[in-house]
């Protein structure tokens, strides 16, 4: 692994001294959201979890090079360049290092990496999961699966609004996989507070989920675990008014052939085009607050 690893030192420092880190992905900046935003993005939740004592991690692939802990002047090559970078996640991994592309890392490549440098908690927005045209088209998140087999706890808003979330809940107890709610009983929709869907079990502190994470892996349970985070009230969506957008945009995406990873960041370029940019505030300010929770979780893991 060391011939392809390569950490930031202020990252190393920190993993030698026991101290907490937080992982981030790429993905976000370079497929989610149109530069500048996504480099101010990046450069302010890197902020929080230095705000709370923690040191950031963000994760890409460069130069042939596992990157972990990203220089300014990487993040705002990986903002400039947006979608020409290649969206990675397991499959592409060797195929991005031997070509040395730029890659910026999914859910599932950030947890990969995370894992070999020994980070354990990992921040984003919302993870992949099932679509809602998976019984004819198979069309299934390779995150699910890395939940199930890498070691690292991922926080986010919950599964992408516009996945099936009764079936990504269903691949995930399949898998072994504990949806936690943190300080809710209900799963949240990326964009709303509310999915109709009950999470696995209710954690109202991040020394209450450290515990379980502790207890989950002394055990050789291997697997991460979804630590859902509701969006801040004031900043969430009207469930109707995105559940309505989303079908108009599913039928984009059929009527124009669009499949595979291409989908997602079609998906939420239109949702940001026709909720006139409020789903974009709604991304930023539910990835701050995910950093949030992340860095909490990470200091708690760090004392057990």
């Amino acid at each position: 692994m060391n011939n392809y690893l390569d950490i930031n030192f202020e990252v190393q420092a920190a993993l030698a001294n026991s101290e907490p880190v937080l992982a981030f992905e790429s993905t976000i900046i370079s497929h989610g959201m149109p530069y500048p935003r996504n480099l101010e993005t990046a450069q302010a939740v890197e902020q929080v979890a230095r705000d709370a004592g923690v040191t950031p991690a963000t994760i890409a692939i460069m130069d042939g090079r596992l990157k972990v802990g990203l220089t300014g002047a990487e993040l705002e090559k990986l903002a400039k360049n947006g979608d020409q970078s290649i969206k990675t996640s397991r499959r592409d991994i060797p195929f991005v290092l031997d070509r040395r592309e730029l890659g910026t890392t999914t859910v599932a490549a950030t947890m990969i990496i995370a894992d070999m440098a020994g980070i354990k908690v990992f921040a984003t927005g919302g993870i992949g999961g099932v679509h809602r045209s998976s019984g004819h088209s198979m069309d299934i998140s390779a995150d699910l699966e890395e939940l199930a087999r890498t070691d690292v706890a991922v926080v986010c808003a919950g599964p992408k609004a516009i996945l099936d979330i009764g079936l990504t809940l269903e691949y995930l107890e399949t898998k072994g996989v504990a949806v936690v709610g943190y300080q809710t009983h209900e799963l949240p929709a990326f964009y709303t507070r509310e999915s109709g869907f009950a999470v696995d079990y209710r954690c109202d502190t991040a020394e209450e989920i450290a515990h379980a994470l502790t207890t989950k892996w002394a055990l050789n349970l291997h697997g991460g675990m979804v630590i859902a985070n509701p969006v801040p009230e004031q900043f969430a969506l009207d469930p109707e008014k995105v559940q309505q957008i989303i079908a108009r945009v599913e039928q984009e995406t059929t009527e124009q052939g669009i499949t595979g990873k291409n989908i997602t960041p079609y998906m939420l370029n239109r949702i940001e085009e026709l909720s006139a940019g409020e789903s974009l505030q709604t991304n930023i300010e539910l990835v701050l607050n995910n950093a949030r929770l992340g860095a909490q979780i990470a200091s708690a893991l760090a004392l057990l």
